[in-house]
């Protein structure tokens, strides 16, 4: 019988996740997520804690942060971290524009190159190819024996707790001694706001002619005022 993955409670404890990226904040630091006071140089955020954010709205991730399965039932890859035998697919919406689907596959090698990891792949959960199954297909036959999915979305909608889900089940059912385990979406983290900082600078340098455009605009003549 098939695990239900929805049934699935794991320690939160278990995906605590560390970076090294600097801390712009420098002496002390009250924690959004914590509420408790750091003083430190470097903050390491730490995803485990974004379920218990104060904010408590519906974009917050639950307390199972993600759906793991062994498959037939034997646990193959019980390790914290990420090894020579874990695959990932790194899965997004997928769209009819070709330019989108080619963009996932520039940040799947980019994610590759800085993480060095062995194993990463793309698919898309609908519309594009290669699909989740596909991508679960090439993890097992490079060899691994753990397949970590990492739904490249920003909150745990439908696609998140229904369909990435449904879709990954249905791929392992073809490589039952591979273990497999769903991830938490990105979700509320303070690194997102870089991101979206960085993005916001640099459409305004664009505007003002000191930049060109960016890969996910370039060729649509979108980045302008109005």
């Amino acid at each position: 019988m098939p695990l239900n993955l929805f049934s699935v409670s794991l320690p939160s404890s278990t995906f605590s996740v560390k970076t090294k990226r600097t801390c712009p904040k420098v002496g002390a630091y009250i924690c959004p997520t914590s509420g408790t006071r750091v003083n430190c140089k470097r903050m390491h955020p730490n995803f485990s804690k974004l379920g218990t954010s104060p904010l408590k709205t519906k974009y917050l991730c639950s307390s199972e942060p993600c759906f793991s399965t062994a498959n037939s039932g034997i646990i193959m890859n019980t390790h914290r971290v990420v090894g020579d035998k874990d695959g990932l697919i790194i899965v997004d919406h997928g769209s009819r524009r070709m330019e989108s689907n080619l963009m996932l596959n520039e940040f799947v090698n980019l994610f590759r190159d800085k993480t060095g990891y062995s194993i990463v792949e793309p698919a898309h959960m609908e519309l594009a190819e290669p699909s989740i199954k596909d991508a679960f297909s090439v993890c097992v036959q490079k060899g691994a024996d753990r397949v970590i999915v990492c739904p490249f979305f920003l909150f745990p909608g439908r696609h998140w707790h229904q369909d990435i889900p449904h879709l990954t089940a249905e791929a392992a059912k073809e490589h039952q001694n591979v273990s497999y385990i769903i991830t938490a979406p990105l979700g509320l983290h303070e690194l997102l706001v870089d991101v979206m900082n960085d993005r916001i600078k640099h459409c305004l340098s664009r505007v003002a002619g000191e930049a060109d455009e960016c890969a996910a605009c370039i060729g649509t003549g979108r980045c302008k005022l109005y």
